[in-house]
């Protein structure tokens, strides 16, 4: 696995309320990663994007084809970077990459702590209505990482998985599992323990399991 792709945005209004948003993202050769993700990178609403549990995402090349199937006018547009993500790779993708699973990239180290869940600024951003559902239905949401150790990630770089603590947990299960409103307190009960979950996703599914 390589890196295809490196993305930093600054912030650019969106929307017809012209929303602030660093969801425009721009391609970068080379990134000095700590904690926060890219340095010079920006996230505006830090509710949803951006802080140490979310400090880098990445999109997989297959989420995209998944949505040019569906909307095949769309493939000059939806290209590595154009929903916001920060690191494209080859061979990785929401089905193969699970929650909590360490990787080393380049000579940075993070680890999987939730999926990206979509909102309206995609649609916004590529001009498609329909695509937060498509992206959930078909959970092609991508993920987010935490930073475990800083350092720089160049173009080319290798990406290795140095653990794996949930085997049976990929993004893709785990966003299916989140959606369903049949999911029943058992499953949930294990998405909640999951080794290296963000704390506010694991809060959540436990109120979740509180108000079945």
């Amino acid at each position: 696995m390589k890196v295809l792709g490196l993305f930093a945005g600054v912030i650019r209004p969106i929307g017809p309320k012209y929303a602030p948003s660093g969801i425009d993202k721009r391609p970068v050769e080379r990134a000095e990663v700590n904690n926060l993700g890219i340095v010079g990178d920006v996230q505006v609403d830090k509710r949803y994007h951006g802080g140490p549990e979310r400090a880098l995402h990445q999109y997989s090349l297959r989420g995209y084809e998944t949505i040019i199937k569906r909307h095949p006018l769309m493939h000059r547009t939806a290209v590595m970077g154009s929903i916001g993500e920060n690191l494209a790779a080859t061979d990785m993708h929401d089905k193969n990459v699970n929650i909590g699973d360490i990787y080393r990239v380049g000579d940075v180290t993070v680890q999987v702590t939730s999926p990206r869940i979509p909102c309206w600024k995609i649609e916004e951003k590529l001009h498609q209505k329909g695509l937060v559902e498509l992206i959930k239905n078909q959970q092609i949401t991508g993920w987010y990482y935490r930073v475990l150790e800083n350092g720089t990630i160049t173009l080319s770089d290798s990406i290795t998985l140095v653990e794996r603590p949930n085997a049976n947990l990929s993004v893709a299960s785990f966003v299916q599992q989140h959606f369903d409103k049949n999911t029943s307190a058992d499953p949930l009960h294990q998405m909640s323990n999951a080794i290296g979950l963000d704390s506010e996703w694991q809060q959540k599914l436990l109120r979740r399991i509180d108000n079945q």
